[in-house]
């Protein structure tokens, strides 16, 4: 059994390391990368199919041909993985790398070890010596970070970190409908969870882990306009969960709910 890992593009080029990600694939056969073009404007396409040429049965490519965000790339990538037989654990990494695979690989080991449905990679806990971070999106961070422990009522240190994976047995409960967020579904995937689990089964279930090395790569796809909006966003998402009261799929009848043709998308994959 294998171990599915998505990685959402969008105009990634230029920063998309080739050599890492076939040199990875090509090592551990207990992988497999499901890389999703998100509408990307540049030949970020191209570079993929040159990587899918040399690892061909253990790379996928989804293409969505108009951008959607982050939250629709993952959820496709995840819909696509679900009906892999051979896929037992479902995750998400950065395209840029700012966490690397031996950080990855360990939360797979402790997904398996502690017998957890989640682990997902902190930046605000020990051990993380290697952290490099531009200081005033630390701030900017620390306070959205506040914003979001009201909004969750968990014990959560980093929710945005872009590293998680999935026990394929929980995924029908966190990836069932569309996010209401592009770029901040990592904290409705909390939501989430804690609405299927409850407060305390949740957090028994999931493990916070530090990363050993994590870098913030410049040409960051939100803008200032995005940060900005962030409160109000969060704000959103706290009512439909909290107020509007948003439903969680019990998981019953998921593999038809991944059927792509139960969406909008137009894409095609590269399996």
């Amino acid at each position: 059994m294998k171990t599915g890992i998505i990685i959402p593009c969008y105009n990634e080029e230029k920063r998309l390391d080739q050599d890492a990600f076939t040199s990875f694939i090509l090592e551990n056969k207990d992988y497999h990368l499901c890389f999703v073009n998100d509408g990307s404007k540049d030949n970020t396409l191209d570079v993929l199919h040159k990587m899918k040429a040399k690892a061909h049965d253990s790379i996928s490519i989804v293409d969505i041909k108009k951008n959607s965000g982050k939250a629709t790339a993952v959820r496709a990538g995840v819909r696509f993985l679900y009906n892999k037989s051979n896929i037992s654990n479902i995750g998400f990494m950065d395209a840029d790398l700012s966490t690397d695979f031996r950080d990855f690989k360990d939360l797979v080991k402790s997904l398996e070890r502690e017998e957890k449905l989640v682990v997902f990679g902190s930046r605000n806990l020990g051990g993380t010596a290697g952290i490099e971070r531009d200081v005033m999106r630390n701030i900017f961070s620390k306070f959205i970070k506040q914003f979001i422990l009201l909004i969750l009522g968990l014990p959560i240190r980093d929710t945005q970190c872009g590293a998680k994976v999935f026990k394929k047995s929980i995924v029908p409960v966190v990836y069932d409908r569309p996010f209401i967020s592009r770029w901040l579904f990592d904290v409705e995937i909390f939501l989430r969870l804690k609405s299927f689990l409850g407060r305390e089964n949740t957090m028994k279930n999931i493990l916070e882990q530090p990363l050993m090395r994590w870098v913030h790569v410049d040409d960051s796809k939100l803008g200032m306009r995005d940060a900005l909006e962030i409160p109000g966003r969060l704000a959103h998402i706290w009512l439909n969960y909290n107020v509007i009261n948003t439903k969680v799929v019990d998981g019953a009848n998921f593999t038809h709910t991944l059927a792509f043709q139960d969406n909008n998308l137009e894409l095609s994959i590269a399996a």
